[in-house]
């Protein structure tokens, strides 16, 4: 046998297999790095995976089951609880999540098939669905920052108006964007980052207190407001009402009633936000007399209304004007979402394709459903009933009046908060269970399904990662951690203190108790 034959000028690698040689030691740290990274992604998922089904089994074997609920509805309890605990501890993915348990629901036979099912039906559900697809439309038309851009234009001149004019914006935007997150996100951070940029204050850098951070501060704290004034201006103010229903409280004409309510105290709190925030955090730019240019030089790059802003525009007239109407005419909400969607995607502003790759739609479709079907299967099931018995009948032994009964249940709804990451999830969590203890100590329906309502809104901006805006927002990079964690009880105190004298007067004057 002949050696190989090497042409001339080529090179012939031989690897190095010598144990101690720079590339063997170099391959060898990176496959231990490599099995080390592994491993602290399997403990990432794995502990969280062992704290949330532990919570479910702790309250399936260990705790004793009460004597007037089945073995059923207990068994549904922990598997309800290990669902929360998933979505707050995070072994999966939400909507993975979810899936799963549900899949555990029906291998169980803790519910049929059927049963586990039948809140995918279920019209919040799709209205909010629905909600993510209009709110693209804003994004992609470009019509929510031109109205943004009119308010910088118009009060920006100062520091403070400009946070006034993206606050007053977001309000203006809100009843028909249903959806904080994607006006953080698609709208109100890329405009603050533009305009903190031209005033040379940058995320993650010592120049955000010029000007960043207070923005960041300011329109967050105000967002909670924006989304407690519409019951259209957030998916989960839609999912608060189901809930209120399926436990007898009727809304009268829904989106009147609630913007009724929410109108004076929601209005107070907006106009006192930006300016404590300024007093709090005050930024080291008082005046900005570049921000109206700058929108006025973005209007016109942007050039006149296009029609499709026009669609949109017109669009979002017509499903206002039908959820403020509905119930007169018979048009539930939902048809209206779905007739506003269809107009959209008939006149070519939304295509398919902007709908099909909305993935948070699709996900919130999965386990929005899951959480909604198993809350309605609690109450069904005697869970929720049995709970405000118990804490309503460890009121009334306190003898303790309606009033003070509220002001407690409230509170601890609101501050229980810092366990959840979403509001939907707290929603569907403790809403009706929250609601049915109220009832159980005498307060008004009407007041306490509104008041709970309002709050899963203010206690969107408690912390970082009390709602997807916030995540929006402290993503940005302009403010530390620290000082959204202080503003935020700071400011939630605030709010409750408005709420609470200007709300209880105004629902007193409207004959809501």
């Amino acid at each position: 046998m002949h050696p190989p034959t090497v042409a001339d000028n080529s090179v012939i690698t031989i690897p190095d297999t010598h144990p101690h040689s720079p590339t063997r030691r170099r391959t060898t740290f990176l496959s231990l790095k490599s099995r080390l990274l592994r491993r602290d992604i399997l403990l990432t998922k794995l502990l969280p995976l062992i704290v949330s089904v532990s919570i479910g089994l702790l309250v399936r074997f260990a705790i004793p089951k009460p004597s007037r609920v089945t073995t059923q509805a207990w068994q549904l309890l922990a598997i309800f609880l290990t669902t929360i605990s998933g979505l707050i501890f995070s072994p999966l993915p939400v909507g993975a999540w979810a899936f799963a348990c549900l899949t555990l629901v029906i291998v169980t036979d803790t519910l049929s098939f059927a049963e586990a099912f039948v809140a995918f039906t279920n019209e919040v559900i799709w209205l909010i669905v629905a909600s993510f697809f209009f709110s693209r439309g804003f994004v992609k038309t470009g019509l929510g920052d031109r109205i943004a851009m009119y308010f910088v234009k118009w009060l920006g001149k100062s520091t403070l108006g400009l946070a006034y004019g993206l606050a007053l914006s977001e309000a203006m935007i809100a009843p028909a964007m249903p959806s904080t997150t994607a006006r953080a996100g698609g709208i109100f951070v890329p405009i603050i980052n533009s305009l903190s940029m031209s005033a040379d204050s940058f995320p993650k850098d010592q120049s955000a207190k010029k000007l960043g951070a207070f923005l960041i501060h300011s329109q967050f704290q105000s967002s909670s407001s924006s989304s407690a004034l519409f019951l259209t201006a957030a998916a989960q103010n839609l999912l608060c009402i189901k809930f209120a229903e399926s436990l007898g409280v009727k809304v009268p004409v829904k989106w009147i009633t609630w913007f009724k309510a929410a109108s004076l105290p929601a209005i107070a709190s907006l106009l006192v936000a930006p300016f404590l925030v300024y007093k709090i955090v005050p930024p080291e730019t008082k005046h900005t007399p570049d921000a109206p240019a700058m929108a006025t030089n973005k209007l016109k790059q942007m050039g006149p209304v296009s029609k499709n802003e026009w669609i949109m525009l017109g669009t979002m007239l017509l499903l206002v004007g039908l959820w403020i109407a509905g119930d007169a005419l018979g048009v539930a909400n939902v048809v209206s979402a779905m007739l506003g969607l269809s107009i959209l995607l008939l006149l070519g502003v939304l295509d398919w394709d902007d709908c099909l790759s909305e993935t948070s739609a699709w996900d919130t479709l999965i386990w929005f459903g899951v959480l909604v079907g198993m809350a309605n299967q609690l109450t069904k099931h005697g869970i929720i009933p049995w709970i405000a018995d118990s804490v309503g009948s460890s009121l009334r032994s306190m003898s303790l009046s309606w009033p003070v009964a509220f002001l407690i249940l409230q509170a601890t709804y609101f501050f229980i908060h810092y366990l959840f990451a979403s509001q939907t999830a707290h929603v569907g969590a403790l809403y009706s269970a929250f609601l049915a203890m109220h009832l159980a100590s005498k307060v008004p329906g009407l007041v306490a399904a509104l008041a709970l309502a309002f709050n899963t809104n203010l206690f969107g901006a408690l912390t970082h990662y009390s709602s997807g805006q916030a995540a929006v927002y402290y993503g940005a990079g302009y403010v530390k951690l620290l000082d959204i964690l202080k503003l935020g009880i700071l400011m939630a105190i605030i709010n409750i203190t408005i709420w609470g004298l200007v709300g209880s007067l105004w629902w007193k004057i409207l004959g809501f108790y």
